[in-house]
C-alpha cells in the first residue's frame, strides 16, 4: 500500500480528531435547527411505523383470507395496504424536505465558517499551504459531508423500521426471531472491523484529489511561463503522474470499501436458508402460521438491507469524518501572528521603531537577527542590499504579515501586538513588486481599498497619479480591449480580466498606486514599483509616487535609483542586519558596501552612464 500512498502526507495543520469528538461538532451545527430535526424525527418514526404496517398487515390478511377466502377481506386488505403506502410517501417527502433544508443551511454555516478561516489565516500560511489544497477543503470536503449528514438520516429511518419488525416478530415467534438476531452481530461485525482501514483510505483519497487540484490550478495559473519555455509537455507529465497516483489510491479505496460486500452476502445467504429451514419447520408443525411464515421470510430482506448499507453507510461515513477532519483541521489551524491585545488605533503619526528584533520563518534560519531601526513620521526610509538580506522581511513585519520571534515593533510608541489589526491595517498602504487585481472594472479595483468611497473620490484618486494621462483613451484605440496596455478605452470602466491580464503591468501598478491614495494611509509601504516596466510607464509612476509618498511615512525596497536618490535615508542590510545608512552622496563617498551596490545595480540607471553610452556608440 505504501507505493500507492507515496507523497501524500498530511498537511502541516492537519490535526486527529476522535470519531466522537467529531460528531459533537458537526452537530454543533445543528443544535439552531433543533425544532426542525425533531419534527424530521417524528416523520421518520411515522414513515417507519406505517412502512413496517404493510408486511405485518399483509400476513395478517394471509391468515384471515385461508380462513374466510372472502373477497371483500381481500379489498379490505388491498385498500389498507395503499393507505400504508400512500401515508409513507408523506411521511418520507416531508422527511427528506425538511431535513434537506436542515442540511442545506448547516453546510452553507460551515463554508462559511471555513472561508472565514481561510481569510483570517496570515500570510505565512500560505507560503506553506498550496491554495489547491485549501480549495478542496472549502468546496469538495464540505460537500462530501453533507452528503454523508443526509444518508445518516435515511440510515436512521431504516434502523427504526428494523426495531418495529423485530418487536413484532418476537411477539409472533420467538425461537425464529432469535436465529435471526443472532445473525446479526456477525454482519455489523464484518462492518465495523472496515472501520480503521476505511478510515485511512478515504483520508488518502482526500489528499490526492488536493493534491490535483493543487496542480491544476497552479498550472493553469503558469500556463505562459510553460508556453514560453515549450514546457507543456512536462505539466501534462506531471499531471499525469499525479492523476494516475489519484487512480491507484481511488482504486485501492474501491476494494477496500466493496470488499465488505461478498462477505456480507454470504452471511445473509446462511441466514436466509437457515430462516426457510427452521419457519418451514414450524410451519408444518402448526407452530406458526403460514403468513407468520410469510412474515419472516419477507421482512428479512426489509432487516438485512439496513444492516448491509450500514457497512457501505460506514464506508461512507469514515468518508464524512474524513472531510470533516479535513475541514475542521483548516478551522482550527493556530494563526502565528497572534496579537496580545486589540486596542483602538485612533490617528497615528507614522513612527516606526524595530527594537532588537528577531525574525525566523522556518525556525532553522535567521532573517532578522537583533535588528534596529528608527523611521520617523513623514520620513523616506529606501531598504537597499543583495536578494535575501531582508529587505522584503522589513516590509512585511511592518504590515503584521508575519510574526517575529524576539524584540518589538512600535507604531508611534505602541507595541504593534496589542493594536486593533483591521483599524491599524487601514493607516497603511502596501504596493507590492506584482500588484493583484481582482476581476472587474478599473474602478472597482481602485474602490477596493475603501469600498465606500464615492464614484467622484475614485475618479479624483485615479487622476492624481500621473495627471491621469494614463486613463485617456489613444486615438484608433479599440473600445473593448487594451492589449499591451496601449490604453483604456473604457476609462475606469474597463475590464481589468482575471488577475488583471488585461493590462500592462506597469497599469496594473497606476491601479495600485490609485488604490493608496484613495485609502490615504499614514504609512506607506511600497517593494519598488517601477521595477519591471518601460521608461515611460516608470516616469509615470515616479511621478504618482511623488503624490503618493507626499507626507507620508514610507519604507520603499529600492530597486531605482530615483527611488534611492529621493529618499531621505538609506538603509544598507547585509544578512539581515544594517551596516551603513546615510543618504546616497554620503553612502556613495564613502566606498563601501552600497557603493558596490549602486555600481552592480544603480549605475546603469543615472543620466551620466547613459550619456556616455550614448558617446561611446557614437564613437564606434
Amino acid at each position: 500500500m505504501g507505493w500507492v500512498m507515496d507523497g501524500l502526507e498530511s498537511d502541516s495543520y492537519d490535526r486527529t480528531y476522535g470519531d466522537l469528538t467529531l460528531v459533537r461538532r458537526v452537530l454543533a451545527y445543528f443544535r439552531p435547527h433543533w425544532r426542525t430535526m425533531l419534527a424530521v424525527a417524528a416523520a421518520v418514526a411515522l414513515d417507519s411505523g406505517v412502512s413496517a404496517g404493510v408486511p405485518l398487515l399483509v400476513s395478517r390478511g394471509l391468515d384471515v383470507v385461508t380462513r374466510t377466502r372472502s373477497l371483500g377481506t381481500v379489498l379490505l386488505l388491498a385498500g389498507a395496504a395503499v393507505a400504508f403506502s400512500s401515508l409513507s410517501w408523506v411521511f418520507n417527502y416531508y422527511r427528506q424536505s425538511r431535513s434537506a433544508r436542515v442540511v442545506g443551511d448547516v453546510m452553507l454555516s460551515l463554508g462559511e465558517t471555513a472561508f472565514a478561516a481561510v481569510v483570517r489565516h496570515d500570510l505565512s500560511f500560505y507560503d506553506e499551504q498550496p491554495s489547491g489544497k485549501i480549495v478542496s477543503r472549502v468546496t469538495s470536503d464540505a460537500i462530501n459531508l453533507a452528503d454523508v449528514v443526509t444518508l445518516t438520516i435515511s440510515l436512521l429511518s431504516q434502523l427504526v423500521l428494523v426495531a418495529i419488525l423485530l418487536v413484532a416478530l418476537f411477539a409472533i415467534n420467538m425461537r425464529l426471531a432469535l436465529v435471526l438476531v443472532a445473525i446479526m452481530p456477525l454482519i455489523v461485525g464484518l462492518a465495523l472491523s472496515f472501520r480503521g482501514i476505511a478510515r485511512r483510505v478515504t483520508q488518502r483519497a482526500r489528499r490526492v484529489l488536493a493534491e490535483v487540484n493543487a496542480l491544476i490550478q497552479e498550472s493553469i495559473s503558469g500556463i505562459a511561463v510553460a508556453k514560453s519555455f515549450r514546457r507543456e509537455a512536462a505539466v501534462y507529465g506531471d499531471f499525469l503522474t499525479l492523476n494516475r497516483q489519484a487512480f491507484r489510491v481511488n482504486l485501492l479505496r474501491g476494494w477496500v470499501l466493496n470488499a465488505i460486500i461478498p462477505l456480507l452476502g454470504i452471511g445473509i445467504g446462511v441466514s436466509t436458508a437457515l430462516l426457510i429451514y427452521y419457519g418451514g419447520a414450524a410451519s408444518l408443525r402448526g407452530e406458526i402460521s403460514a403468513g407468520a411464515w410469510f412474515l419472516f421470510v419477507e421482512t428479512m430482506g426489509m432487516i438485512w438491507f439496513p444492516l448491509t448499507s450500514v457497512a457501505s453507510f460506514w464506508s461512507q461515513f469514515q468518508d464524512g469524518l474524513s472531510a470533516a477532519e479535513r475541514v475542521f483541521s483548516l478551522i482550527d489551524a493556530e494563526p502565528k501572528v497572534v496579537q496580545t491585545a486589540c486596542e483602538p488605533v485612533g490617528e497615528i503619526a507614522g513612527r516606526i521603531e524595530f527594537r532588537h528584533v528577531r525574525l525566523s520563518y522556518t525556525g532553522r534560519e535567521v532573517v532578522l537577527g537583533d535588528f534596529t531601526l528608527t523611521v520617523a513620521p513623514g520620513e523616506t526610509v529606501a531598504i537597499v542590499g543583495h536578494t535575501g538580506a531582508g529587505k522584503s522581511s522589513l516590509a512585511r513585519l511592518v504590515a503584521r504579515f508575519y510574526e517575529f520571534q524576539g524584540g518589538q515593533i512600535l507604531i508611534d510608541g505602541r507595541d504593534i501586538r496589542t493594536l486593533d489589526l483591521a483599524q491599524y491595517r487601514r493607516r497603511l498602504g502596501l504596493v507590492p513588486q506584482e500588484p493583484f487585481l481582482f476581476s472587474g472594472t478599473l474602478g472597482e479595483n481602485i474602490r477596493y481599498s475603501r469600498p465606500e468611497a464615492t464614484a467622484g473620490e475614485v475618479r479624483r484618486a485615479a487622476q492624481s497619479i500621473a495627471g491621469g494621462e494614463w486613463l485617456e483613451d489613444p486615438p484608433g484605440a479599440s473600445p473593448r480591449a487594451c492589449p499591451g496596455g496601449a490604453g483604456l478605452p473604457a476609462g475606469l470602466d474597463t475590464d481589468v480580466g482575471e488577475r488583471g491580464a488585461r493590462l500592462s503591468m506597469g497599469q496594473r501598478q497606476l491601479v495600485a498606486l490609485a488604490r493608496v491614495v484613495l485609502a490615504d494611509p499614514r504609512i506607506l509601504v511600497l517593494d519598488e514599483a517601477t521595477a519591471s516596466v518601460d521608461p515611460f510607464t516608470e516616469a509615470q509612476i515616479q511621478e504618482g509616487l511623488d503624490v503618493v509618498m507626499q507626507g507620508r511615512t514610507c519604507i520603499v525596497i529600492a530597486h531605482r535609483l530615483s527611488t534611492v536618490r529621493n529618499a531621505h535615508r538609506i538603509i544598507v542590510l547585509k544578512d539581515g542586519a544594517i551596516i551603513e545608512e546615510g543618504n546616497h552622496e554620503s553612502l556613495l563617498a564613502a566606498g563601501g558596501h552600497y557603493a558596490e551596490l549602486y555600481n552592480t545595480y544603480f549605475r546603469h540607471q543615472s543620466l551620466d552612464y547613459i550619456e556616455q553610452a550614448q558617446h561611446l556608440d557614437e564613437d564606434e
